[in-house]
């Protein structure tokens, strides 16, 4: 019999300092998608701040708490990162553990926005794109979530079979911004 070694997406891959700039990935307990049902939203938010002290974020936006957030994802959806939710909520929502399916990375310090901004068309002026504020758009050539959470940080969640691809451009969007601060 084969023994199996659990390994997070980004295991051996991060994390890379670059400059300024620091990869790393984050390892929530969980990641679970909330699809409220038809006319449910207002409820399905109601019972997960019941359940866990936060409620389900505005179109583009995020709310958390503590080590819990939810995330918009799309239209009538998002993604609950941080904790297993209660299985009460599936009378309002459908649920659908998604934790062996993502790939979380968090991108950090100064240069973090001209990172980005040379693999996504984005437009992260922090005037714009806020903390709490949520884009799902493209990382170069794969789809992405992209969060800001802090005023030289950002959250980018890729499919976990692109993790791999993803630090790859990453690192080399550190490389270049890094290289290019250098000649000033």
């Amino acid at each position: 019999m084969v023994d199996l070694i659990a390994k997070t997406p980004c295991a051996g891959l991060l994390p890379i300092e670059v400059g300024a700039v620091t990869l790393t990935e984050v390892t929530p307990e969980a990641i679970t998608s909330i699809m409220p049902y038809e006319g449910k939203w207002e409820v399905a938010s109601e019972a997960l701040k019941s359940a866990h002290g936060i409620t389900l974020p505005a179109p583009g936006r995020s709310t958390g708490k503590g080590d819990i957030r939810a995330i918009w994802t799309g239209a009538g959806q998002a993604m609950v990162l941080g904790a297993r939710l209660d299985a009460g909520l599936s009378a309002h929502a459908a649920l659908s553990d998604q934790s062996d399916a993502w790939a979380l990375m968090r991108l950090e310090g100064a240069g973090g926005e001209d990172v980005l901004a040379r693999l996504t068309p984005i437009d992260l002026n922090p005037g714009v794109f806020k903390r709490g504020h949520v884009a799902r758009s493209l990382l170069g050539h794969m789809n992405a979530v992209i969060a800001r959470v802090g005023a030289e940080a950002f959250e980018i969640m890729v499919f976990r079979s692109m993790a791999r691809t993803a630090v790859h451009e990453l690192e080399e969007a550190m490389k270049s911004v890094s290289a290019r601060a250098a000649l000033r």
